[in-house]
């Protein structure tokens, strides 16, 4: 595979639009963090928590544009693992593309008990509610993908549309109540919490290297694909200063002690019964994120599985406008894994969003370095890779201990790789003919 062989055709398909693009790209960047990680940053940092949502929104913008000009450049569902096959051999796509694959599941039980958390503070019933939110969630947001990217792209359109008036409309309704006094202490866990801070925030920018997975699904790749980020970067980052901002300004030191800080706001500007309101929110919120996570993840396990980076069984469903119906299984079945093991080892929340965080961050790095190789000099897709390779190393190093997790996928991953290549090697040696034509990329 080359990279010409990956270049945007210019031929139209019928698939994404840039509309259904953007709903995509911000169900999943916008996610779950809104419904909770403005209380857990405020807890860590205090009113600085509002510097760290600043710098990584900053942040976002040069990521973003890196993301879109690697797939309006190279379009193909296999993401951020093709990027690193193109530009530094197999070994490196197997390593970011089983890092990101397993991410999904890892990060689908705290990304749904968030939704759990608020369905059982409304109706009882506890970690029982939790457990039955996110097998119930992962089992619709797999039907939905199960249809196509046509289906879920058209949900997620209106997913994102009624949550976007939804948080607008919680911003404007808390402000009145806002105080300058909430801002002091501004810093009274020290600077050094901002950073802290920072990287569990990952979760709540990371999105922007799960759609390149759907690169090859857009109707116009070189055209749409930022057009629908540049959409998404904009929309995303108002949401997010806003309801950060109005958690602190409104709910003062609660904002670091709220378990729904969303539900507050609505509560303060339209009353208590507005956090029914919260609840279908948080639903709509973790499914958007959801769904937008098994679409892309899904189609990279195809990749994954006809480059050879993972048994070649989950290969079928890997050509643009096919559904990927054995990685998207697998998919299911691994989060219902994972919902069970981190329910039954009762592992902290913030412990497991520093886990996945620090594989996101990993992939950003690889992502980053690829695009600096493949992208030509002086474009703003080669300027933002420096720049994210960068702040990449940054937040790598803030996860601290939690990195081990991605270090022990990528040594997977590498033995992996090790096996199949003795294979092939042995097998070259047994029938050079037979394996050679068995090896041609039609």
């Amino acid at each position: 595979m080359t990279t010409r062989d990956l270049e945007a055709p210019a031929v139209a398909r019928t698939g994404l639009s840039v509309v259904q693009g953007s709903a995509l790209t911000v169900g999943a960047v916008l996610g779950t963090g809104v419904i909770s990680l403005p209380a857990v940053a405020a807890g860590i940092a205090g009113p600085a928590s509002l510097v760290a949502w600043a710098a990584l929104i900053a942040l976002s913008i040069p990521l973003a544009t890196t993301f879109a000009s690697l797939g309006a450049r190279y379009p193909d569902s296999g993401g951020v693992s093709t990027y690193a096959r193109l530009a530094f051999g197999p070994r490196a796509a197997t390593v970011v593309g089983w890092t990101f694959y397993l991410a999904v599941p890892m990060g689908a039980p705290p990304a749904a008990s968030f939704a759990g958390g608020y369905i059982s503070d409304m109706v009882g019933g506890g970690r029982s509610t939790q457990i039955l939110t996110i097998v119930v969630l992962t089992l619709i947001v797999g039907g939905m993908n199960a249809f196509g990217i046509r289906v879920s792209g058209s949900v997620q359109l209106v997913l994102t549309g009624v949550l976007a008036l939804l948080l607008l409309a919680a911003i404007v309704a808390a402000l009145p109540h806002a105080e300058i006094g909430n801002l002091t202490p501004f810093a009274p866990h020290g600077w050094a919490a901002v950073g802290s801070a920072a990287a569990v925030l990952v979760w709540a920018f990371a999105g922007w290297e799960a759609v390149s997975s759907l690169s090859s699904e857009y109707d116009r790749p070189r055209r749409d694909i930022p057009r629908a980020t540049a959409v998404a970067i904009g929309l995303v980052g108002v949401l997010y200063v806003g309801v950060a901002g109005a958690s602190i300004l409104v709910l003062g030191g609660r904002a670091g002690s709220s378990t729904a800080p969303l539900s507050d706001l609505l509560a303060t500007g339209f009353g208590e019964p507005a956090r029914v309101v919260t609840t279908a929110a948080a639903i709509l919120l973790t499914i958007g994120v959801m769904n937008a996570y098994f679409a892309g993840g899904a189609r990279l396990g195809a990749a994954l599985g006809r480059d050879g980076a993972l048994p070649g069984w989950l290969a079928r469903g890997s050509q643009a406008g096919e559904v990927p119906l054995r990685s998207l299984g697998v998919l299911v079945a691994l989060c219902l894994l994972s919902c069970v093991v981190t329910f039954v080892v009762r592992v902290d929340l913030t412990a497991t969003l520093l886990l996945v965080t620090g594989s996101f961050t990993f992939v950003y790095l690889v992502g980053s370095a690829a695009a600096i190789k493949l992208l030509p000099r002086g474009t703003w897709g080669h300027r933002g890779a420096v720049i994210s390779f960068a702040s990449a190393i940054g937040l790598l190093w803030m996860t601290g201990w939690h990195v081990l997790w991605t270090v022990g996928v990528a040594t997977a991953a590498l033995v992996y790789a090790e096996v199949r290549d003795r294979r092939t090697s042995s097998a070259t040696l047994e029938n050079p003919s037979a394996t050679a034509s068995s090896c041609t990329v039609p």
